[in-house]
């Protein structure tokens, strides 16, 4: 296989369990297709279970601690090196579609983003802007989840070419207001939606490459089923809110865990989570998380609703492929950037939470040439696509990455490339910060600076309901993970530059 396409498909915050493949309530035939024709790795896991971390990881091959952007409100240096870097060097077109939230929606002389108010909003701008940024050649983006106000860019340019002029009624204004913001159904044909944005433009920019006759690297970015929970018709009512069945939390299982878990349950004015405050910017998922039953079904509805509208139009990019005859000679990797809780332990959403429903990924390849309807346990870490595509691409991978190539993997030709994943998560200078390691069988989290902590045995407790941390029959087992902690720690450091002589 030589110089091979490289399609990169994400969604935002999707449950691994969000695949027809194994969830028979979801519908994904798109997705579904992808598993028969590739891979399905069922232990893949995000770097750090937020969207400017992970993302950032993806393009570098570098953890978050590495890369510098180490949690929301930050940016990635625009002076990193990324994947896009190095594979322009070697004759590919680079190109983003969709999300990016690389940088903040903030803009500040020492940490400049383009991702902010009212420069998203600035039409002009986006209508001179198309790249070179982080290594995309070309860049087609928008920050909005639903209708929220942060919408513009690239997308509202679309939206006005295709006839919506109007395309500010169906988003909240801005200067943000006092407008309520729609829930569950929207009223923006999906013609006009994001999602179909995402679909379209890049199959017009998978096209435009074959005409100059490049190899690409594409990323479709789609930003669903990232909430607020808000689709169009007729993926708004394609679920019964009756038939949802959401996560449940058990009687006792937070007992052994950290507070801040604890605090969740409360009602709302009841939890406190100042402990864990040290500057004025809020910790996700810090707030009380008790939630009406019949609101939490109406919401998982839509969640499957959005997941099924992506699924389309993932659909039509994979059909692209065939009918331009290139689908065998491009590498097709489906993934999303972090998971989300559906009522799993009491939780919804996201935050300092690192059980497997928001570490742990759906993640399908499919390798050109490669045997179809594979399922694997080999660890996966979105930290590894970087190097995984110089690899496929015959490209040295270059020192300053940490994440490992598991093209050999991919390809069937070796079992596994790595027997753990590192997840982190820092959302405060130093009173939230923890960090993971998730090997085959037992995994361990460890928090700054204080005593308590987390041991699973997911091979005995799968759902993880109970924390043997303190338990003193598995002592051996925390101590030897701890020490796995930090031989990865070792392990991850990077060599940008090769040792060339005695001194």
């Amino acid at each position: 296989m030589t110089r091979p396409n490289i399609l990169l498909i994400t969604s935002d915050q999707q449950h691994f369990s969000m695949l027809g493949a194994v969830n028979p309530k979801l519908k994904t035939p798109a997705l579904d297709r992808l598993c028969s024709e590739g891979t399905r790795f069922n232990r893949a896991y995000c770097p750090n279970p937020t969207c400017t971390p992970t993302r950032a990881s993806i393009i570098t091959g570098m953890y978050p601690s590495q890369h510098g952007a180490w949690t929301l409100g930050t940016k990635l240096d625009e002076a990193i090196p990324t994947l896009g870097d190095d594979l322009q060097r070697a004759g590919y077109a680079t190109t983003l579609v969709g999300k990016a939230h690389f940088q903040s929606l903030k803009n500040k002389p020492d940490q400049t983003s383009i991702e902010c108010q009212p420069l998203l909003r600035d039409l002009d701008f986006w209508r001179d802007f198309h790249g070179d940024w982080y290594g995309f050649s070309r860049v087609e983006t928008a920050r909005m989840h639903a209708d929220e106000a942060h919408a513009g860019g690239h997308y509202a340019l679309w939206m006005e070419e295709k006839g919506l002029h109007n395309w500010r009624d169906y988003f909240q204004d801005w200067p943000q207001n006092n407008k309520p913001p729609r829930e569950h159904v929207w009223d923006l044909p999906e013609e006009f939606h994001y999602t179909t944005w995402t679909a379209e433009r890049s199959i017009a920019n998978i096209e435009q490459h074959l005409a100059d006759k490049q190899p690409f690297f594409l990323w479709a970015s789609f930003h669903d089923p990232h909430p607020p929970y808000l689709v169009p018709e007729p993926w708004a009512t394609m679920y019964a809110p009756a038939d949802m069945e959401p996560g449940t939390l058990q009687d006792g299982e937070m007992e052994l865990l950290p507070p801040h878990f604890q605090e969740t349950q409360k009602a709302r004015g009841q939890a406190d989570f100042s402990a864990w405050q040290e500057t004025p910017h809020g910790n996700h998922g810090f707030h009380s998380h008790l939630t009406d039953a019949h609101q939490m079904k109406r919401d998982m509805a839509i969640y499957y609703g959005m997941t099924s509208f992506m699924d389309q139009q993932i659909g039509r990019i994979l059909d692209s492929l065939e009918e331009r005859g290139i689908a065998e000679n491009t590498i097709v990797v489906f993934t999303t950037d972090h998971g989300h809780f559906l009522g799993q332990h009491g939780l919804f959403y996201k935050g300092a939470f690192h059980y497997e429903d928001l570490l742990r990924l759906p993640f399908i390849v499919k390798m050109p040439g490669q045997k179809g309807g594979q399922t694997s346990e080999a660890i996966q870490s979105l930290v590894d696509l970087a190097p995984t595509f110089l690899d496929a691409a015959g490209l040295d991978i270059p020192g300053r990455m940490t994440g490992v190539s598991q093209l050999d993997v991919w390809q069937g030709e070796r079992e596994a490339a790595r027997d753990y994943a590192v997840c982190e998560f820092r959302h405060q200078p130093t009173r939230l910060h923890l960090r993971t390691l998730v090997e085959e069988r037992y995994k361990i989290t460890v928090y700054r600076n204080e005593k308590y902590g987390e041991l699973w045995d997911l091979e005995n407790d799968p759902t993880e309901r109970r924390n043997l941390w303190d338990n003193p029959a598995f002592a051996d087992v925390k101590c030897m993970m701890l020490r796995k902690m930090v031989d990865a720690a070792l392990d991850c450091e990077p060599t940008r530059y090769a040792r060339i002589a005695g001194a």
